[in-house]
């Protein structure tokens, strides 16, 4: 793909970096933040990728809630706007953050199509995040477009520990007794937050009217690439800590950063393409496996293993949820299969191979 424009939100994310990557040294890539640019990216410590660099990149900052002239006149005649704006949910689930997860994702996806409606040449294509995350909990069968099972109860989402079972039930009585049994605070402790999360997102991208933009809203499962996710795995694995989390055998699926990039052009590229599509490497594997891969591949024999009640113990020490780790994610990309897309990388020993190859050694070394 060569000389198009691409918008991207949220461009100084991790994903974001990776996209203005792969795209900004052939093509035009405006980056939308509503962070401070300062050619610095806080989250993963690394540079920022710099026109100096010899990308054709262009950065605006914005608030996530209103169309501003400044970075607007780039959504004219945009090929491509990728939205991937929205407040990280690695966090605890406290009431305040839960309101900014949400509101920050659908106030960002509103703003951008009431940008694309005011446009006198609209974009060609909009692509919205969403996240894999939307299927239930489950270990016998996989979630596809078509026959996956998406469920707002907590009991079909999230397996937890009996301390951590009691914890919760200690909270809904106290807050049943200072709320009451009605409210909606109440009520929140039979609904699964992540997916909560995920359908009011994808709620506020398809009700957006934009009948000259097709739109497609991709599911990504976690995306394995430099940075990101495998950071603190790395870390894990250098300090003896990178067994399996809780038993080990919930389903883990992936996709390779690259593959994220090259779904993109295809869904570009194929006009008839629109409506959902599951962005994930085809072969979803358990923790167990992927951590003994990481251990394997970076040399470590030693992995201690962390049974859930810990994990949920630290969790609330890192300010963090277990269900990032604990819920079984097996999805599978049926539509991109059966409409032609090809994974590049769709095992993940050859995933991981390719990043650990280009990572420091002194990332997963610890001597």
């Amino acid at each position: 793909m060569k000389h198009k424009k691409i918008v991207i939100t949220g461009g100084t994310g991790y994903l974001g970096q990776a996209l203005a990557r792969w795209f900004g040294k052939d093509n035009h890539v405006v980056l939308l933040s509503r962070h401070a640019v300062n050619g610095h990216n806080n989250n993963f410590n690394k540079q920022l990728v710099k026109a100096s660099d010899g990308y054709n990149i262009t950065y605006w900052r914005w608030d996530g809630k209103h169309v501003e002239k400044h970075w607007a006149q780039d959504i004219e005649n945009a090929d491509i706007v990728i939205n991937l704006a929205g407040k990280s949910v690695n966090c605890r689930y406290t009431w305040s953050n839960r309101a900014e997860i949400i509101n920050s994702r659908t106030d960002a996806t509103r703003t951008i199509g009431a940008a694309i409606r005011n446009a006198v040449v609209p974009p060609t294509l909009w692509i919205n995040a969403a996240s894999a995350t939307i299927y239930r909990h489950t270990l016998d069968t996989p979630n596809d477009e078509a026959n996956g099972v998406i469920s707002g109860r907590k009991n079909d989402n999230m397996p937890y520990s009996f301390a951590e079972r009691l914890r919760r039930s200690c909270n809904r009585w106290l807050t049943g007794i200072r709320y009451g049994k009605k409210s909606e605070k109440y009520l929140s402790f039979d609904k699964d937050f992540s997916v909560e999360v995920c359908q009011q997102w994808e709620s506020a991208f398809f009700a957006q009217r934009s009948p000259f933009t097709r739109k497609i809203a991709l599911r990504m499962a976690i995306v394995l690439g430099q940075g990101g996710l495998i950071v603190p795995y790395l870390n894990l694995v250098k300090f003896r800590l990178g067994g399996h989390q809780g038993n080990g055998k919930q389903l883990f699926s992936w996709v390779h950063i690259e593959d994220v990039c090259r779904a993109i052009e295809w869904c570009y590229e194929h006009q008839e393409a629109e409506g959902i599509y599951n962005c994930v490497s085809p072969h979803a594997v358990t923790n167990h496996y992927f951590m003994a891969t990481l251990r394997k591949l970076t040399g470590h024999k030693i992995g201690l293993p962390a049974p859930a009640w810990l994990l949920e113990a630290g969790a609330v020490l890192m300010r963090t949820e277990t269900e990032l780790i604990l819920k079984s994610r097996w999805v599978k990309p049926a539509r991109f299969m059966t409409e032609g897309f090809q994974f590049k990388y769709q095992t993940v020993d050859d995933a991981l191979k390719e990043i650990i190859s280009n990572t420091p050694r002194k990332s997963y070394h610890l001597f």
